[in-house]
């Protein structure tokens, strides 16, 4: 068993596709086929089902791409270790939402871009199960996401900053001259919320379902930005972080409800599992992260 076997094999995996990951690597697909073909004899098992174009994991696939990255990343380690060089390289791939990623994030990245021009980044934009599960499987080094302050037995965490959530609508809706919304308030109303899994959706349908509060309407989008535009149009109420719409409530296009419902109590947290070896570019990550999105 060859470390370029397990390269191909987890980027195979990742990629869905033998030609893309022959493009990534730089080999020809040949060779690439050629070595998952090899690992698969080795290992007298099946890892991938060919289904067309596209390539997905078999059972036993998914059991070995754990093992695989963890043999890869105890090379690395062991490379790091008795390394002599001062600078610091390699890959990272953290975990972030999406309105994480289009507020406090791009600082964070642009500085550890200038400071360690030889790290490669990887984003990978999801919400917080993604995030458990991504973890949880080595399939990203760290995560950052809004949560009420939560600890898990198998992660680390560290608390950033709190990061308050506010109810919005548009200028002029009806709803503003109340002064305040409680959640009995969103009965007859539309709520706009982000896809299930976002973590300040979760809290909130727990702090309406403990009310009893069912909305009349509610449209579930994707994006922040897609939620901010209809909430400006008009179409509904949304609950957001306040991060992610301070220009708009600078701006009177959105207008904070004052919600006088049980606090959201978010914050941002840094995550990584218990059993992963911080190398040196995740350690600088950590730092930059922390001097940038922590507490001022």
């Amino acid at each position: 068993m060859e470390f370029r076997q397990l390269q191909a094999f987890l980027t195979v995996a990742n990629t869905a596709n033998f030609s893309r990951a022959a493009n990534m690597l730089g080999y020809a697909q040949s060779s690439i086929t050629t070595q998952i073909q090899l690992l698969e004899q080795e290992l007298n098992a099946r890892l991938f089902d060919r289904l067309g174009k596209k390539v997905v994991l078999t059972d036993q696939g998914q059991c070995f791409y754990i093992y695989a990255k963890k043999l890869l990343s105890l090379a690395a380690e062991a490379k790091e270790t008795v390394s002599n060089s001062t600078t610091i390289h390699g890959t990272v791939t953290i975990g972030a939402p999406e309105s994480l990623c289009a507020t406090r994030l791009p600082i964070v990245l642009q500085e550890y871009g200038k400071r360690y021009p030889q790290v490669k980044i990887v984003l990978k934009i999801g919400a917080y199960n993604d995030f458990l599960y991504w973890l949880k499987n080595n399939l990203i080094d760290m995560a950052l996401f809004f949560q009420r302050k939560v600890e898990h037995p198998n992660l680390i965490t560290v608390t950033l900053r709190d990061e308050p959530i506010v109810a919005i609508a548009k200028r002029g809706h009806h709803m503003i001259e109340k002064g305040r919304i409680e959640p009995a308030d969103l009965r007859e109303e539309t709520v706009i919320l982000a896809e299930p899994g976002c973590s300040y959706r979760t809290i909130l349908e727990g702090i309406l379902s403990s009310a009893n509060v069912y909305p009349e309407t509610v449209l579930e989008i994707g994006s922040v930005v897609a939620m901010k535009q209809c909430t400006i149009s008009g179409l509904g109420i949304t609950f957001l972080p306040k991060v992610a719409i301070e220009e708009e409530l600078k701006s009177s296009q959105l207008v904070d409800l004052n919600w006088a419902g049980e606090d959201f109590n978010t914050v941002i947290q840094l995550a990584y599992h218990k059993d992963k070896w911080l190398s040196p570019a995740l350690n600088a990550f950590q730092s930059v992260t922390k001097e940038f999105m922590g507490i001022q």
